[in-house]
């Protein structure tokens, strides 16, 4: 067999996805194009606003100004209670079109001058699955003094993230269970989004966390202590958002109590200066 019909390795993720040529991983994004892998979401778009900073959510970044939100499709996790289900479980067929590196940064700088934009946030699906175009886009976004945030689960390999560090401003990053059982119903890797965390920490970004609140999968009294004193550990001054469930997707439960919500977060202020309560 030639090698430019053998099977791929995708090292990107956790997943690390053994793909055949023609064949897309567990993301919907990544896939074997006779011998190389590429993302078959570089530069499609499926929701371009301008929102409040707030709503990545990030209260300790620039709060008060508004940002550029992008969005492509796929993810490389597969929660049942998925609020941007519409694009992150789907495939190009949602894509609303192609934006280039360089039009991108034009975009930008029309959302600065005409609505305060700070930068670019790259958000909604799962952004890391766009590496390269992240790769390709965020130098130039710097080079024009606009900020560049990732809303994103964290789940990336150590090498490939090294190499987005250098380009990141700010990152609220999903946390969305204290336990790698939880991560495995999932569909991720626990042990990865805690690196994730700490490699953006001590590379200077600005990092907030969001965990959403989920009856019977991640509400326990102990598993919260042990996240706050965990996130204690890296910087006490990191916000934590303690967000509500409501019923989304393929998950019916019931939605959070939000008196659960409020003994979460004192529990969570022993340990943090700033805990945040959201969907409230």
């Amino acid at each position: 067999m030639s090698e430019n019909k053998q099977s791929l390795e995708c090292g990107l993720c956790p997943h690390k996805c053994i793909l055949q040529p023609g064949r897309t991983g567990f993301c919907g994004t990544r896939r074997n194009f006779d011998g190389e892998i590429r993302s078959v979401s570089y530069g499609q778009v499926t929701s371009l606003a301008v929102d409040p900073i707030e709503k990545k959510p990030l209260y300790h970044f620039h709060p008060g100004t508004a940002i550029l939100s992008v969005g492509g499709f796929g993810c490389n996790m597969k929660c049942s209670f998925c609020q941007n289900h519409g694009i992150s479980q789907q495939g190009i067929e949602v894509s609303q079109g192609y934006v280039s590196p360089e039009n991108l940064v034009k975009l930008s700088q029309k959302a600065a001058a005409e609505a305060g934009s700070i930068g670019v946030a790259f958000t909604y699906n799962e952004p890391l699955l766009s590496y390269e175009y992240l790769l390709d886009t965020e130098p130039l976004l710097q080079d024009k003094g606009q900020k560049v945030v990732l809303v994103t689960n964290g789940q990336i390999m150590e090498e490939k993230f090294k190499k987005l560090l250098p380009y990141i401003d700010a990152m609220n990053i999903d946390l969305k269970a204290f336990s790698p059982e939880g991560y495995q119903w999932l569909g991720g890797d626990f042990a990865t989004t805690q690196r994730t965390i700490g490699m953006a920490v001590e590379a200077g970004i600005h990092v907030e966390i969001t965990s959403l609140i989920i009856p019977e999968f991640n509400d326990d009294t102990a598993m919260m202590e042990a996240e706050a004193r965990w996130l204690c550990n890296i910087h006490p001054g990191m916000p934590l958002h303690l967000s509500r469930y409501f019923p989304r997707y393929k998950l019916n439960r019931p939605a959070t109590p939000i008196e659960t919500l409020y003994q979460l977060r004192t529990i969570a202020e022993k340990y943090l200066k700033y805990v945040y309560l959201g969907n409230v």
